[in-house]
């Protein structure tokens, strides 16, 4: 399996810091969030990964190379103006190959979680061996989070695995998801699209898959999140 880490958000609600440093190489305990992915993607046998960036993007390739150093293949899909996370999906397919694919957000620190629960998170057929026809399998398998302070609503409702758009009780998305590529078919490279209309679509056809993950996870959208997050050991951690 390859993985794919989304690195071309320019970051705007922690500027100034990413005025001269992209998001993901902000340092969470001394490492980059970005190289903390690698690392857990290598540890669980994932070692074949593309990096999309865009704004300061030099200064990601600089940092991680070709990803020798960690054990791992990194090859980089840049985008002159960032394209969405569908949209940079679409654009770094000819690097992600015809399987199924995890993806990650740069920006967020989760790091205990444990990527080799992606290897088999899409199924081809059911328990019996049976193949699932093409057009009913699932098509993406999403992790969710308890609904941090910033999403306090939720995205998406979790009904046994099977996710909702719609639901009494929803959950936050944790911008970590496996896909099949056929999910992206007809978006053309370059082209601008977001990841929320796509992914309601094949929820409503009931073709997304999900769980819950409930370890330590934080999306780093703040100056002060940063902080808390780099504050000595007990402090409070990840408020706004």
């Amino acid at each position: 399996m390859k993985a794919m880490i989304f690195a071309a958000g320019r970051g705007e609600r922690m500027r100034p810091l990413t005025d001269a440093c992209p998001k993901p190489l902000l340092k969470v305990r001394g490492r980059p969030m970005i190289t903390t992915h690698v690392l857990n993607l290598v540890r669980a046998g994932i070692t074949e990964i593309v990096i999309n960036h865009s704004f300061l993007g030099h200064m990601i390739e600089e940092e991680l190379g070709d990803g020798s150093r960690f054990g791992a293949r990194i090859q980089y899909s840049h985008e002159p103006t960032p394209l969405e996370t569908a949209g940079g999906i679409a654009n770094a397919l000819h690097l992600l190959g015809d399987e199924p694919f995890l993806a990650v957000s740069g920006d967020i620190y989760a790091p205990y979680f444990d990527f080799s629960q992606a290897l088999d998170a899409l199924k081809d057929a059911d328990a019996l061996g049976k193949p699932y026809p093409h057009d009913q399998r699932d098509i993406a398998w999403l992790w969710l989070t308890p609904n941090p302070w910033h999403n306090p609503e939720g995205d998406f409702a979790l009904d046994m695995y099977t996710l909702k758009n719609e639901g009494e009780v929803k959950w936050n998305f944790a911008g970590i998801g496996v896909y099949r590529p056929e999910m992206f078919d007809g978006i053309k490279p370059g082209d601008f699209v977001k990841f929320g209309p796509l992914m309601r679509k094949y929820i409503e056809l009931g073709r997304v898959g999900g769980e819950i993950y409930e370890g330590p996870w934080v999306n780093v959208g703040t100056v002060r999140q940063l902080e808390e997050l780099n504050a000595p050991l007990g402090a409070a951690r990840a408020a706004p």
